[in-house]
């Protein structure tokens, strides 16, 4: 039997991607305690970045979320509130992609936060946008609500060491610094 390279490339990243999820998942429950984040990678949009010239004004100029991606979205709310996480304080990047994701989970009011844009498209703005988040975090209460922010890959990835897949996303307990204290992940589904 011939396997081509691409499949046993692909094999084998499916694997060690599964692997990550199962040793680092937390259950959903522990977001419903004080304290707690979830910075979550927004849901299905496929494609990379945006096309030249967008504008955030501009969802039709944007790679916006398909119809997994709303579904994604709209099943992890409810996975939420399953898990005793009714309400949350939400912040989202003002790109469409994650303020349709934050507002489909149905956990609250979205409030847009600059801090959590993707800074793909301007590479120079990374280390400033990372120090908002922390800053941002470090301005939240340890034993306030459960905290949601809707943002992208890079984001994310800059800011725990680690990427995550669309609609999945990291969880922290929030300890009064710039840098909480990682929990673990959660998946999409």
């Amino acid at each position: 039997m011939r396997c081509s390279f691409a499949s046993l490339l692909c094999l084998g990243l499916a694997f060690l991607a599964g692997s990550a999820w199962a040793a680092d998942r937390v259950p959903l429950a522990e977001l419903a305690r004080p304290g707690r984040v979830l910075m979550l990678r927004h849901a299905s949009a496929p494609g990379n970045g945006d096309p030249p010239h967008f504008r955030l004004e501009d969802c039709a100029t944007q790679r916006n979320l398909d119809h997994v991606g709303r579904a994604q979205a709209t099943a992890l709310g409810q996975r939420l509130a399953q898990a005793g996480v009714w309400r949350a304080r939400v912040y989202s990047s003002q790109w469409c992609r994650c303020l349709e994701t934050a507002r489909l989970l149905k956990l609250g009011v979205v409030a847009p936060l600059p801090a959590l844009n993707s800074f793909y498209p301007s590479p120079q703005s990374r280390e400033a946008r990372v120090a908002e988040l922390r800053a941002f975090l470090a301005g939240l209460p340890p034993e306030g609500p459960p905290v949601v922010l809707v943002t992208h890959q890079f984001t994310i990835n800059e800011f725990t060491g680690a990427g995550t897949v669309s609609g999945g996303g990291s969880v922290f307990e929030l300890n009064g610094t710039e840098t909480p204290r990682p929990l673990g992940a959660i998946a999409p589904n």
